[in-house]
């Protein structure tokens, strides 16, 4: 075990670094110069040079590279060009809404995809079953913006049961922050619970006519206890991987949603650097996203050892 954890330690840390790597070549490539954003189209290029000298992009690209990687073995990823303050700390204020709003949308999900997925399974063939089967492709299918426009719409707009957008003043308690989280959390939701659902119900039908169900059935079990206890634990680690993974992705992709909802989260972090060529808080916003990717990744895999003992590493 002790050497499976080091041997995905060090793994980690190639993964951070190529990503590092590509983060900043694709950052520092990308068209345009945030000195000549900051400092606006009336702006001489000998200001612009000024600028840039100040800031170190005038340095040739080996030399900001290593530099960068200097600051990151310090722990430290930045200091924002346009917000005049650490990335870390910029990433630290954005970080509540889209910490939250990836927690809501995967339980939403979760809740949603695993009794419709051991439903499904369980009568497959059935009318249900083909619903089931319609209804995840429809949901795979739509975009969650597009969705939430019409969660606003609805719910926000007609009935006003909802915030229509934002995040609340910055006197609103910890309940109204949350309430502006529940349509956008819905969005991710249905649109997320697609694939776990789908691969809930593959994962069933593969045990629900092994042997040991058949046994356990045998003997008289209930029928709740043979799904739960028997076919559904075993057939949990998949299905834990598509959580995780969607748990990942939710963090990354909640771009679109965080725009739509106006939410002063990672997301709108990070497309407001992009406009304004913010090299670090891009470079920083990045890395954090792909550092919890692959944590999620590794705590999964060492939860595949609580779940199924068979499993070893």
């Amino acid at each position: 075990m002790t050497r499976y954890v080091l041997q995905r330690l060090f793994g980690m840390l190639t993964v951070m670094f190529t990503v590092v790597t590509i983060v900043f070549v694709i950052v520092r490539v990308a068209p345009g110069d945030p000195a000549a954003v900051m400092l606006g189209p009336d702006a001489t290029p000998a200001d612009i040079e000024v600028l840039r000298v100040r800031l170190g992009l005038d340095q040739p690209l080996p030399i900001q590279y290593v530099y960068f990687l200097a600051q990151l073995a310090r722990g430290d990823l930045g200091h924002s060009i346009f917000l005049d303050m650490p990335v870390a700390s910029a990433l630290l204020d954005r970080a509540e809404p889209t910490f939250f709003l990836t927690i809501f949308a995967i339980l939403i999900a979760s809740a949603i995809a695993l009794p419709v997925g051991i439903m499904s399974a369980y009568k497959r063939g059935s009318f249900f079953d083909q619903a089931v089967t319609t209804l995840t492709m429809l949901a795979a299918s739509i975009p969650s913006f597009w969705l939430g426009l019409i969660l606003i719409q609805v719910f926000a707009v007609r009935f006003g049961w909802f915030p229509v957008a934002g995040y609340g003043g910055p006197d609103a308690s910890f309940l109204t922050r949350m309430s502006h989280l529940v349509l956008p959390a819905v969005a991710l939701g249905v649109v997320s619970s697609a694939l776990i659902t789908r691969f809930t119900r593959a994962s069933m039908l593969d045990v629900l006519n092994d042997d040991y169900v058949r046994t356990a059935r045998s003997k008289g079990m209930g029928e709740f206890r043979v799904i739960m206890k028997h076919a559904f634990k075993n057939a949990l680690i998949p299905v834990l991987t598509v959580i995780g993974l969607t748990a990942a992705l939710l963090v990354s992709g909640a771009v679109v949603t965080e725009t739509v909802f106006s939410l002063p989260g990672v997301g709108n972090l990070v497309v407001s650097a992009v406009l304004r060529r913010d090299y670090p808080v891009i470079q920083g916003a990045l890395l954090v996203i792909a550092a919890i990717y692959v944590l999620i990744n590794f705590g999964i895999d060492l939860l595949y050892l609580m779940i199924d003992p068979r499993v070893r590493y």
